[in-house]
């Protein structure tokens, strides 16, 4: 079975991450995630994280930063996730429910799906920045 290609969109703006909860009935449901969904056969993992963001939170986002491919085997398949570091074009916009800005610092407080963890842990130690650095 070959892997399913994810994009996300990792938003980041004043110090906050944009994150929703996984609805009941889904895979991994109840869990947190950054925007995303599946890359169409027509699409670059680069357009579907930015539509995917403005499908799902109503935001449109610039993509900024570096890519992570992180490859996962969840037990219904595997994926290749595609992060990418993205800024909102109007921060003065509310997202989309189930969507939220929460502060990085707690994103330890939030329950992700384990292929999100390498992103997480670099958030939380501030790594991974919308300003395109990676320390």
């Amino acid at each position: 079975m070959s892997a399913v290609s994810v994009a996300v969109a990792v938003v980041q703006y004043a110090d906050q991450v944009l994150v929703g909860r996984r609805p009941e009935g889904s895979p991994l449901a109840g869990f947190w995630e950054f925007p995303g969904g599946k890359v169409q056969p027509h699409e670059t993992p680069e357009q579907a994280a930015v539509r995917e963001c403005r499908e799902e939170t109503g935001l449109e986002v610039r993509l900024v930063g570096p890519v992570q491919e992180v490859l996962y085997e969840y037990p219904h398949g595997p994926v290749c996730l595609y992060f990418h570091c993205a800024t909102p074009l109007d921060p003065t916009r509310s997202p989309t429910a189930p969507f939220r800005w929460v502060p990085v610092g707690e994103l330890a407080e939030y329950r992700f799906p384990p292929a999100n963890a390498p992103i997480v842990e670099q958030l939380l130690r501030r790594c991974w920045t919308a300003e395109n650095t990676w320390r």
